[in-house]
């Protein structure tokens, strides 16, 4: 429950933006995505339109902030009322004050696997916006690793924690595109580097008109490759018929959507629908990614298969036409 908004505060009470960044530490960007896609708090509007925020508003987001600095996503913590936030960020600080706990976390840290140290390394390699290094630090994993444990325990994991991150105002927009572009770069060379024209069966993957944010797509066309389907990458705001275009010339058997974030959900929801009608009965069509959450229910009645994460997709590749053993 969010803190309520207090249009009747006297103006003296009442905060431009700027000063709220200079309270919480959390920058405009931060500020507008925490109230516009988790609804963090709701400040009223000045005579000219400007966001003027309250006293309590301010106060909610210190305890955010706090909540989000220890480890946890602004989407967990956005929907607590002002009392929980305060328990909760209460009982993070008595945990780290805990010896038995943080003895307990240091064995834990002895014994994570070897992949742990790779994203970290990696995610201090993108604070410090070191191109260089963290491309060799994350092509290195991927040799030693194999292209599935790369993706599914490196670059999920280290592009999630970014993007906590960045939600939290821990980083900037730029080491999340810092870390997005060297990560995708690197999915699609190893995905062409396994391409096999002898591959029976092919996988078309894309993201849907509208949908810019590529990296899904590439974490998805990767993960078929590793599984031995040949892929066709067309990669970001393919609209429908060219998708279904592309599909009908490479005899696709799956065509997969990747979709981050929905921004106009109506036109989202009718270019997947328009796609489910121009491919062929016998074509899987399966969408996934973080922004499916909120248009499953439509997605799965247009008879569309609904992914939530890699696992899904191979099972989806699995059900269809099996490839030849690599």
């Amino acid at each position: 429950m969010k803190a309520p908004a207090t249009p009747d505060q006297p103006a003296s009470r009442r905060h431009p933006i700027g000063v709220v960044v200079e309270r919480t530490g959390l920058s405009q960007d931060v500020l507008r995505v925490w109230e516009r896609r988790y609804r963090a708090v709701e400040p009223s509007r000045g005579e000219g339109g400007h966001r003027l925020y309250s006293d309590d508003d301010i106060a909610r987001l210190r305890l955010l902030s706090a909540a989000t600095a220890a480890g946890r996503s602004i989407g967990q913590v956005a929907p607590l009322s002002t009392d929980e936030l305060s328990r909760m960020v209460w009982e993070d600080a008595a945990a780290r004050l805990d010896p038995v706990r943080s003895a307990a976390r240091r064995r834990d840290i002895s014994r994570r696997a070897p992949t742990v140290d790779v994203v970290d390394q990696a995610h201090d390699l993108s604070a410090r916006l070191d191109t260089v290094e963290l491309e060799h630090v994350l092509r290195r994993a991927l040799a030693q690793f194999g292209v599935t444990a790369f993706i599914e325990d490196v670059a999920s994991p280290l592009l999630r924690r970014i993007g906590d991150d960045w939600h939290a105002g821990r980083l900037s927009i730029a080491h999340e595109h810092l870390a997005s572009s060297t990560v995708h770069d690197i999915l699609v060379e190893a995905m062409r580097s396994m391409a096999r024209r002898s591959a029976s069966a092919t996988v078309l993957v894309a993201t849907p008109a509208g949908e810019r944010h590529v990296i899904g797509a590439a974490l998805v066309g990767a993960a078929a490759s590793a599984e031995g389907w040949g892929v066709a990458y067309l990669g970001a705001d393919a609209p429908a018929s060219d998708i279904a275009a592309a599909a009908k010339v490479t005899k696709a058997a799956v065509v997969a959507l990747s979709v981050t974030y929905v921004d106009d959900r109506g036109r989202t929801i009718e270019e997947i629908r328009s796609l489910r009608d121009l491919l062929p009965p016998a074509t899987v069509l399966v969408v996934g990614g973080a922004g499916v959450t909120g248009i499953a229910l439509e997605v799965a009645a247009a008879g569309v298969r609904v992914g939530a994460t890699l696992a899904d997709l191979r099972d989806t590749l699995r059900d269809a036409t099996e490839p030849h053993a690599a």
